[in-house]
C-alpha cells in the first residue's frame, strides 16, 4: 500500500467519481486543521464534487501542494474557507417566501411582541439580514428596539456585511425599484447599505456546529445552509434551533428544505419553508 502522501500527490478519484477513502480522510484532516471546518458534517458526494472542481482550476497539481500553499497564504486560505462554506445569498432571494414573511409571519409576531429578537444564521455577506431590517422598517417605519443578530463562520463575508457592501447587480436583482432607491446607495458601479440601515443589524462570527446558541428568538432565518449537511448533523441543528426559539417562534428555512419528523422536536410546519415551535412533542 503506498503512503498517504503519495495517494494525495496523485489526487485521483475512484471510478465512482469520488476520492479514495484514505485520500479523502487525509484531505478532511488537513482542512480541519487549517480552517476548523469538519467536512465530515457535510454530504460526502456533494463536497467531493466541489473539492474536485476547485483543485481542477486551482493551478496546483495535487492536494498536497495546494494545502501547503494555504498554510503560507492567509488570503488564499480565506478564499478557500469562503468556498467551503458556500456563500450564496442576495436581497429577497426567493421573493415569494419573503413576501409571505412580510405579509403573514412578521405582522403576527409583531402583534405578540412589540420588540422582536431575530437571528439570521449563516448570513453570508449580510443581504439576508438587511432584508429582514428592510421588512421591519416597512412594517413599522423604523427598526428601533428590535434585535437582529446575523452570524456566519466566514470572517471575510462578515467584514463585507458590516461595511454594507459592495453588492453586485446580481445581489440586488430581486429588489424592486422603490426598495432599491430607498434602502441602498449606488457608488462606483456597486451598491451599498447606508449607515442608517447597517446600524440595525449586529454581525458576529459564529460556528453553527460548535458555538453555543442564544435563546428566546421570535424568528430564526437559516436558509440553504443545513441542506448541505449529513442527516445526523441536520437533526442536531434543527433541535438546537428549536431550543433557541421561544414558544410560538418561527424557523424560516430554504425553499427545498423539509424538516423531517424527529421524536421530541417541537417544530410544526405552518407553510412551505416556515416552521413554528410548539410544545415539546
Amino acid at each position: 500500500m503506498p503512503p498517504i502522501t503519495q495517494l494525495v500527490s496523485q489526487s485521483r478519484a475512484s471510478d465512482s467519481g469520488t476520492y479514495m477513502p484514505r485520500e479523502y480522510a487525509f484531505i478532511k484532516r488537513r482542512v480541519k486543521e487549517l480552517t476548523a471546518i469538519d467536512l465530515s458534517n457535510y454530504k460526502t458526494r456533494q463536497m467531493q464534487r466541489r473539492l474536485k472542481a476547485l483543485i481542477a482550476r486551482s493551478g496546483f497539481s495535487s492536494w498536497r501542494e495546494y494545502l501547503r500553499h494555504l498554510e503560507s497564504n492567509a488570503e488564499a486560505l480565506g478564499a478557500f474557507k469562503s468556498y467551503l462554506t458556500i456563500n450564496v445569498s442576495r436581497f429577497f432571494r426567493d421573493t415569494e417566501k419573503w413576501t409571505y414573511l412580510a405579509k403573514r409571519v412578521m405582522p403576527a409576531l409583531l402583534k405578540e411582541r412589540h420588540r422582536l429578537r431575530i437571528w439570521s444564521a449563516g448570513c453570508s455577506h449580510g443581504a439576508e439580514a438587511y432584508t429582514l431590517a428592510i421588512i421591519l422598517d416597512e412594517l413599522q417605519r423604523g427598526v428601533a428596539g428590535h434585535y437582529i443578530l446575523a452570524t456566519d463562520i466566514d470572517s471575510a463575508m462578515l467584514s463585507k456585511a458590516r461595511q454594507g457592501g459592495p453588492y453586485s447587480r446580481e445581489d440586488i436583482e430581486d429588489l424592486n425599484k422603490t426598495r432599491l432607491q430607498k434602502y441602498l446607495e449606488k457608488r462606483d458601479g456597486a451598491y451599498w447599505v447606508p449607515p442608517s440601515l447597517r446600524s440595525k443589524v449586529k454581525f458576529r462570527h459564529h460556528d453553527l456546529l460548535n458555538d453555543p446558541f442564544e435563546r428566546s428568538f421570535d424568528l430564526i432565518v437559516c436558509r440553504n445552509v443545513v441542506i448541505y449537511f449529513i442527516d445526523e448533523t441536520k437533526k442536531e441543528l434543527y433541535s438546537r434551533f428549536a431550543a433557541s426559539l421561544r414558544k410560538g417562534g418561527i424557523l424560516f428555512v430554504g425553499g427545498t428544505e423539509i424538516i423531517p419528523t424527529i421524536p421530541g422536536l417541537p417544530l410544526h410546519s405552518m407553510a412551505i419553508s416556515f416552521y413554528r415551535r410548539g410544545e415539546q412533542a
